[in-house]
């Protein structure tokens, strides 16, 4: 986790970046072929060397807003000493996820930034391979296997909070990765961890920021490095348990995973199913840390809303939610949308293309990396209205601001690569904040704002102190 000092110190090498320094000329990516009727992508490729890593690092949303001002919704610069195409808005984004022509590949647009800490997740794959480990996959995400996982969520959520001491400058967001961390173990792996959890909880982070780097080398002391350990690791602590997983008929995710089949009879081998392992914890754990802590943080800022949302838990009567309860907590779910829109857990997806192609009439020419700005895009007008507003209610159906396209809000992505573990994270999120509103009021210092840094992405490095008080 960055140090909130050495955040500060990187805004403003950025800002200087921004404001003293010219902007440099605007260049084409590539020159269309001639008769194609196709414009090329315009961009800046920033400083020698350098590019436009310092704002990408410190402000990405402020740089995607000055991308889209100056070139529109498709334009390229030099990141981390990579030429990358920022595709900005539903249209394009929508483009490129639909990939009707097959010219878009994750595996390759993926492996430039976390390949080799999450080598062959499902989310790394395409097409027919894709197509059959997602198959497999599902089975352990269908609606009877999230009601158990409910059912073993919820003590280990209990637990969990149990175990704080709160009040004021309570740190919630190590709080809340501590205990999503021991939801993932119990859930997942069917135990808890014991002495091996600080561990595991260390190397989950080096796996999160380990291509969050621009020294992109296994450098001993470095992030590359660091991430490189932890994903060898993980695979030895994986590997150790399969025997005993294969022989488990228990219903935690390791287990069903070694067990899943499709309705041809495939089944993973057991490095499949360790991949996928460290895949989904990474997911699980880090996207719904970030989530619900922000979803914290909002609460805190709108006591309004936070006294809605729990008068629709209380009005339940239950310390604990089922599955069915879930869809009944209509004023969660719009903070719980709103929250994903303003701070989306994954900041962009990435992809290669395989092949000469475009996007909305700009030519892409084969071998380009594409960065999809999911959170840039939810953050910014014309698509969103006064979009740097909390305001849950655009999730209402009388406004349904996300319905005015296809691909307006898409935080989990989309098409066939549409997050398999969405259902599953709405459902611990909500199952986790049902918990804590009914047990504390949530406040915050006025004009508070959370240091934000940069992982998978937008989280805040300062911790999140809140003031948690109890109501019992």
């Amino acid at each position: 986790m960055s140090a909130p000092m050495s955040l500060r110190a990187r805004n403003a090498a950025a800002n200087l970046v921004y404001t003293v320094l010219p902007e440099r000329g605007a260049r084409p990516l590539a020159i269309p072929p001639a008769g194609s009727g196709l414009q090329p992508v315009m961009g800046d490729p920033g400083l020698p060397l350098l590019g436009h890593t310092l704002g990408a690092l410190a402000d990405g949303l402020s740089m995607a807003r000055r991308g889209y001002e100056r070139f529109g919704p498709i334009s390229w610069t030099n990141v981390i000493s990579l030429k990358i195409v920022s595709v900005l808005g539903p249209e394009g984004i929508g483009t490129v996820l639909a990939n009707k022509d097959k010219a878009f590949v994750n595996a390759e647009g993926w492996e430039t930034f976390i390949g080799p800490f999450f080598e062959r997740g499902v989310m790394l794959m395409d097409f027919e391979e894709h197509h059959h480990h997602r198959r497999i996959m599902q089975q352990a995400f269908k609606r009877d296997r999230l009601v158990t996982y409910l059912d073993m969520m919820n003590p280990a959520i209990t637990r969990g909070i149990d175990a704080w001491q709160p009040g004021s400058e309570f740190l919630m967001y190590p709080a809340l990765k501590q205990l999503t961390l021991d939801i993932a173990t119990e859930v997942f792996m069917g135990s808890e961890l014991g002495p091996e959890a600080d561990q595991v909880n260390r190397d989950f982070i080096n796996l999160v920021f380990g291509g969050n780097t621009p020294i992109r080398a296994d450098v001993p002391g470095g992030r590359w490095h660091r991430g490189l350990q932890s994903r060898k690791r993980m695979e030895e602590f994986f590997l150790r348990q399969i025997p005993e997983k294969r022989a488990s008929e228990s219903d935690d995710l390791f287990s069903v995973l070694c067990h899943a089949e499709s309705e041809d009879g495939e089944r993973f081998t057991d490095r499949d199913v360790v991949n996928h392992m460290i895949f989904t914890m990474m997911a699980a754990h880090d996207t719904s840390t970030i989530t619900a802590a922000m979803m914290c943080f909002f609460l805190a800022q709108h006591p309004e809303w936070q006294e809605r949302v729990r008068a629709e838990s209380e009005a339940l009567g239950k310390e604990t939610i089922g599955y069915d309860d879930l869809d009944t907590l209509t004023s969660m779910d719009l903070v719980f949308r709103e929250t994903l829109r303003m701070n989306a857990p994954v900041a962009m997806l990435a992809r290669m293309a395989i092949k000469d192609t475009e996007i909305l009439g700009r030519y892409i020419p084969k071998n380009t990396l594409i960065s999809l700005g999911l959170f840039s895009s939810q953050r910014m007008e014309p698509w969103w209205h006064d979009p740097d507003t909390f305001d849950p209610e655009r999730f209402t159906p009388e406004r349904a601001e996300d319905k005015s396209h296809q691909y307006a809000w898409v935080p989990f992505g989309g098409n066939v690569h549409k997050c398999i573990g969405l259902h599953f994270g709405g459902m611990e999120v909500k199952a986790l904040l049902h918990q804590l509103l009914l047990r504390y009021d949530l406040r915050v210092d006025p004009g508070y704002e959370p240091l934000i840094d940069m992982a998978t992405g937008p989280y805040p490095a300062d911790g999140l102190p809140l003031t948690l008080t109890p109501r019992r």
